[in-house]
């Protein structure tokens, strides 16, 4: 059995549902909602064996 399998075509349409439905509350409830997004998908990464230390955006000062 690979590591990954792939995703059905209605799994992939949820996926995109739920992205967009997180996109609408970042934008209504700004950083707060961005902070909690990032909390949450950092988790699912992390249950899955995905560093996400390589995925940060370095912010220049």
């Amino acid at each position: 059995m690979e590591a990954l399998e792939e995703m059905n075509e209605q799994e992939m349409k949820r996926a995109a549902i739920e992205k967009f439905v997180n996109i609408q509350r970042i934008k209504k409830y700004g950083q707060e909602e961005a902070e909690y997004q990032e909390k949450i998908a950092r988790a699912e990464l992390q249950m899955l064996g995905i560093s996400t230390e390589d995925l940060e955006i370095s912010r220049q000062q």
